[in-house]
């Protein structure tokens, strides 16, 4: 098995394991799952240690309104009122205004740390180092992992727009977010390794050979990404003519008639 370090940029994402053999279509769409899946486990986790310390989230048109404008508008959390952690609530007020402050309490809210741990651990960038590979099965334990313990803390479940809810459902909206812009879709995914992309219409071997014991360094970007902005292309130093005056001590020197 040929043994991928998938990069993003410069920074180490997770190893991956596929036979030399393997059609560049499908392991482009296989790496691009893994990357994105880590990415949701990762939002699940941020999301969910916002929920052990301040409870679900608040109806769109609530949030960010202090009491007194939900009073004034006599705007009611019905969601809020059906949904209160197993062994009750504790407040603890939200100062962002995304999270109604009925917190899990103690017990409830390790409950959900633990998992979250757990979770990160096995879509952790650290499992580079420890030489161990990632494959959609583990990101999917951490998802079921992660699930369990919202469904043991919340068994009537969370809010329809509560983003936890929203992205078990894979009806997550990032639209506009930074978030959304880590996320590669699949079509538009593309490999790299040693300055050269990795078609999909050919097979690894035909880059890197049929020694199955190749340990080589991938880089996932989306297509075009580094080269979508050619505006550097009307910069000074891109203009030979320019250069050549630059070096002759002759810039920008106006040439008119005696």
């Amino acid at each position: 098995m040929v043994l991928l370090h998938v990069k993003r940029g410069d920074e180490s994402q997770f190893l991956l394991q596929t036979p030399g053999s393997a059609e560049l279509e499908e392991l482009t769409v296989r790496v691009t799952r893994l990357y994105n899946g880590r990415l949701k486990v990762q939002r699940l986790c941020s999301e969910m240690e916002e929920l052990a310390e301040h409870g679900v989230f608040l109806p769109p048109n609530m949030q960010g309104l202090t009491d007194e404008q939900i009073e004034e508008l006599k705007l009611k959390d019905e969601w809020g009122e059906k949904c209160i952690p197993s062994g009750g609530s504790v407040f603890t007020k939200d100062d962002i205004g995304r999270r109604n402050g009925q917190a899990p309490n103690e017990k409830m809210k390790q409950v959900l740390k633990k998992t979250i741990e757990e979770a990160k651990a096995i879509v952790s960038k650290k499992q580079v180092e420890a030489g161990v590979c990632v494959t959609m099965e583990m990101v999917q334990d951490a998802l079921d992992q992660l699930r369990g313990a919202v469904m043991i803390v919340y068994p009537m479940g969370l809010p329809p727009y509560d983003p936890i809810r929203m992205e078990f459902e894979n009806k997550e909206d990032l639209a506009g977010t930074q978030a959304g812009l880590q996320v590669i879709a699949e079509s538009e995914a593309q490999l790299w390794w040693a300055a050269k992309e990795l078609r999909r219409q050919k097979k690894l071997a035909d880059y890197v050979g049929r020694n199955e014991k190749t340990k080589i360094i991938v880089k996932l970007q989306q297509k075009l990404e580094e080269n979508d902005d050619d505006s550097c292309l009307n910069s000074p130093w891109a203009d030979n003519t320019a250069l050549k005056r630059h070096f002759h001590g002759v810039k920008d020197i106006k040439w008119r008639p005696r």
